[in-house]
């Protein structure tokens, strides 16, 4: 179902503003109704949409008379006293009210209203209709076998109670949310998904007891050509006459149930991405998105992803999107948008383990061909999350140059690397100095073939101690006094001085030199 608190965040971001809440904002909505302009009809629901009202004294009326949580009300162009009069009126009717801006019209709005309260409703797979497990439960009765509805990456949408028929790779398919890999690899062989690609007529496949696989009717779902998902029935052989004619109209209402599915998602998905953006980008009222995101107060991250399929890099990145945003607000943690060829999402809590093992969960619902690099942004206050995205995408760039099985970095315990990958920018860029005893030693070790910069580091790192800097470069520890002995007439080292050590270290890690 959905809730109050959601249809408030999600119409806030097209011209709603909440004006009183004196129901909870937990309460679950299911139906939407307007005013009919007959006496004899009268509305009853929890949503009410005052088209019409003269006032809003009238509109509450309206939504009082048909016992509605809550309350839509157009706001008068020019008039600022709409919002403080709802207010007091649905306090004291204890009903919500939403004063639309007057800009939206009527039309706009109750698309989105009816989207998301009819549609909008949750799932054991996440988003879409409920009705869609009814629709598989009547299916199963009409062909007399268990049914299995599953997206065109064969995830699970919905399935039967019956289990009529049932076997071994049913139970796999419906634990893992999704046919296992050696079973669409069997079908594959067969030719069962070249098949659903290209045909609409139910298809019969065989059984194959090495596989847990008793027999199945298969049959596509699709939108025109646009091919939607299937539908799976377990039989022990190929459904004839009525029981084929049912399936095959059972795969049409699959299509029109997932076609209102995927337009409710895309709409949430909109608003979510607009929202999360503003946050990325830093927003005056940060406080106020992240309420209308639905996130919780505390502590918040970034975190980039990356995903690409060899050259497909556009469509992968499309698909972890939707992972990363398939399921309604209260069952995610996260809040996810695209920006560039970059998933960004905002997660909330204290550990960088719990974003990596939310990169991991996301990585594992994606197909096993697609790469997946990630960066991790430090923590801090909706204020701070520019800040924190900037770190994700520096942590990305550390991922991106390291093997591909390397952990995800996180800002908290890469902030060296990070530093000096700044630094290094610089370097680049010409802004660090071009003279002073790092480069006049270099230049001596070019041209005479000496070993100065490595013994600099060397003896730099190990504090002064002559044993372990002979130790890392394998030389006795009279040679790394001889060369600080040579060294010290190329170049003024000052090596007593602290301040000019932390700069040779400094130039030393930063223009990368062994």
């Amino acid at each position: 179902m959905i809730v109050l608190d959601r249809l408030v965040n999600v119409l806030g971001g097209y011209g709603v503003r909440l004006a009183c809440c004196p129901a909870p904002r937990s309460t679950e909505l299911r139906s939407v109704v307007m005013h009919e302009s007959s006496d004899a009809r009268a509305v009853d629901g929890d949503v009410f949409l005052a088209v019409g009202a003269g006032s809003v004294p009238e509109a509450v009326g309206w939504a009082v008379a048909a016992r509605a949580r809550v309350v839509l009300v157009h706001g008068g162009a020019g008039d600022p006293g709409v919002g403080d009069e709802a207010a007091a009126l649905g306090e004291a009717a204890g009903v919500a009210v939403l004063v639309v801006d007057p800009e939206v019209s009527w039309s706009q709005l109750a698309g989105v209203v009816y989207g998301l309260v009819l549609e909008g409703r949750e799932t054991e797979s996440g988003r879409g209709p409920t009705d869609l497990f009814a629709l598989a439960d009547s299916l199963a009765d009409a062909v007399g076998g268990a049914v299995t509805i599953e997206d065109r990456s064969s995830r699970v949408l919905a399935y039967s109670g019956s289990q009529q028929g049932a076997d071994r790779a049913r139970l796999e398919t419906i634990l893992g949310r999704r046919a296992p890999e050696r079973l669409r690899e069997l079908f594959e062989d067969r030719g069962v998904l070249a098949h659903l690609a290209a045909r609409d007529e139910p298809l019969f496949v065989e059984p194959d007891p090495e596989h847990g696989l008793s027999g199945r009717m298969a049959v596509a779902v699709r939108a025109g050509r646009e091919p939607l998902g299937s539908v799976w029935v377990t039989c022990g052989g190929p459904l004839t006459g009525a029981r084929r004619s049912a399936l095959a109209d059972g795969a049409r209402t699959v299509a029109l149930h997932l076609l209102r599915w995927r337009a409710s998602a895309d709409l949430e998905r909109q608003v979510e991405g607009e929202l999360a953006l503003r946050l990325l980008e830093g927003t005056a009222d940060a406080a106020t998105v992240v309420s209308r995101l639905g996130l919780p107060p505390g502590p918040l991250r970034v975190i980039a992803v990356r995903a690409h399929i060899a050259a497909e890099r556009h469509a992968a990145l499309l698909l972890a999107f939707e992972r990363a945003t398939t399921g309604f607000g209260w069952s995610r943690p996260g809040r996810s948008t695209l920006a560039g060829t970059t998933l960004y999402t905002v997660l909330p809590g204290e550990r960088a383990d719990a974003a990596r093992e939310w990169v991991a969960a996301l990585r594992t619902a994606l197909p096993a061909q697609v790469a997946v690099t990630a960066g991790i942004g430090g923590t801090g206050s909706a204020t701070d999350l520019p800040a924190s995205r900037q770190e994700a995408d520096e942590c990305l760039a550390l991922h991106e140059a390291r093997p591909p099985d390397a952990p995800y970095p996180a800002y908290d315990d890469s902030w060296d690397d990070i530093l000096l990958q700044r630094l290094r920018a610089a370097a680049r860029a010409g802004r660090t100095p071009a003279r002073g005893p790092v480069a006049e030693l270099r230049r001596h070790d070019e041209s005479h073939a000496t070993h100065y910069v490595p013994t600099l580091r060397a003896w730099l790192e190990s504090q002064g101690d002559l044993a372990r800097a002979g130790e890392r470069l394998g030389v006795h520890p009279n040679t790394i006094r001889y060369r600080l002995r040579k060294m010290a007439e190329v170049a003024p080292l000052d090596l007593d001085d602290a301040r000019k050590r932390l700069a040779m270290i400094i130039d030393l890690a930063v223009t990368g030199d062994d």
